[in-house]
C-alpha cells in the first residue's frame, strides 16, 4: 500500500508540473482535473484501508465538483456564456 501511495504522490508532483508549466490554459486545467482525479484515488484507498466512509464521502463529492468544472471550462473554451 505504501508503494501505491508512493506512486501516486509521483503522480500529483508530475501534475503540479504540468499546472505551473502548461503553455496553456486548457493544459493548465486538465492537470488539475487529473489531479483531482489522483485525489478521489488517494480517497478511495483511505477509505479501503481504515475501513471510515467518511473518506468514500469526499470521493464523491469531489468527484461531482470535478465534473462539474469540466463542463464549465469546456463551455468557457467554445466561447458560450454559462447560461446557453
Amino acid at each position: 500500500m505504501i508503494l501505491v501511495f508512493a506512486f501516486l504522490t509521483l503522480c500529483v508532483a508530475m501534475c503540479v508540473y504540468r499546472i505551473f508549466r502548461g503553455p496553456r490554459a486548457a493544459d493548465r486545467m486538465v492537470g488539475i482535473d487529473i489531479l483531482g482525479i489522483i485525489m478521489i484515488i488517494f480517497c478511495v484507498l483511505l477509505s479501503l484501508s481504515t475501513g471510515s466512509e467518511w473518506y468514500m464521502s469526499i470521493a464523491i463529492a469531489w468527484s461531482i465538483i470535478g465534473f462539474v468544472s469540466t463542463l464549465t471550462l469546456a463551455k468557457f473554451l467554445e466561447g458560450r456564456n454559462l447560461d446557453d
